[in-house]
């Protein structure tokens, strides 16, 4: 496994690059509402990273059709914005949002509710955001990557949730994917120990029902085969001297 260590400069362009990623998001909740499209989603959000001079990585990324993944409901991941289905009052969605500035990457999402969701949704977008932070707070020098696995399965579990095991986070920047695959499930004290200067996504994906998943297929939806509800929070995280730095911080937004 080789593992970049970034140098200052490098780690100065991903917070170039995961500050506009972060500003995507902040940009596109005022336009997350009933009746709106998620492919006009993506064509607001697409405009936007352009016009900050930068480019959408997943747009044409191994035959991806569009600049972000939208995923509604029962959609754990990678879902591709269409105009065929209008968002309904109480959906809930996933923008992942991966841009690329001045070469170096920077990779988010959130959730969302257009309309008004309801409780049981509102319950799992907040345990959902919740085991993020779990994961990011086990995040420092000497940890391990089993470490921030377990935080994340042992709160998700907690709450009678799932984790979704085949699909995880991982090292970026002058790549979209690097080393180090970063699961969102575990034991502590295993695998990779952290070093300051690695830069990684840390994106769990939990689900209502059952962990299990399936490949629509278009061969990138992938949708919770219960056909219950999944979640997904995503940060860019930088090993610090002393801890972590979280890149793709929101303006306002507090750890959970």
């Amino acid at each position: 496994m080789s593992v970049q260590i970034k140098t200052a400069e490098e780690i100065e362009k991903m917070r170039v690059a995961c500050r506009l990623a972060a500003s995507v998001l902040e940009m596109i909740g005022e336009h997350v509402k009933p009746g709106v499209t998620t492919e006009e989603l993506d064509r607001i959000c697409h405009e936007y990273i352009v016009e900050h001079g930068a480019t959408p990585a997943p747009l044409n990324y191994k035959g991806f059709p569009k600049s972000v993944c939208i995923s509604v409901n029962q959609v754990i991941c990678h879902g591709i914005p269409n105009e065929k289905k209008a968002l309904k009052n109480g959906d809930i969605l996933n923008i992942d949002v991966t841009v690329i500035k001045d070469g170096y990457h920077g990779d988010t999402s959130m959730m969302f509710v257009a309309g008004k969701a309801n409780p049981a949704a509102e319950r799992l977008n907040r345990v959902t955001r919740e085991c993020l932070f779990r994961g990011i707070e086990m995040v420092r020098p000497g940890a391990k990557l089993g470490d921030i696995g377990a935080a994340i399965q042992k709160h998700a579990e907690a709450n009678h949730y799932s984790i979704v095991r085949e699909y995880c986070g991982h090292g970026i920047g002058q790549g979209f994917h690097e080393e180090p695959q970063v699961m969102h499930f575990g034991k502590p004290g295993t695998g990779l120990e952290l070093q300051e200067g690695m830069t990684f996504t840390i994106e769990p994906m939990v689900n209502q029902g059952k962990r299990h998943s399936k490949v629509l297929p278009d061969g990138w939806t992938v949708v919770t085969r219960d056909r219950k509800l999944s979640a997904q929070w995503e940060h860019t995280v930088l090993v610090t001297a002393d801890g972590y730095e979280i890149l793709t911080l929101r303006n306002g937004e507090e750890p959970a």
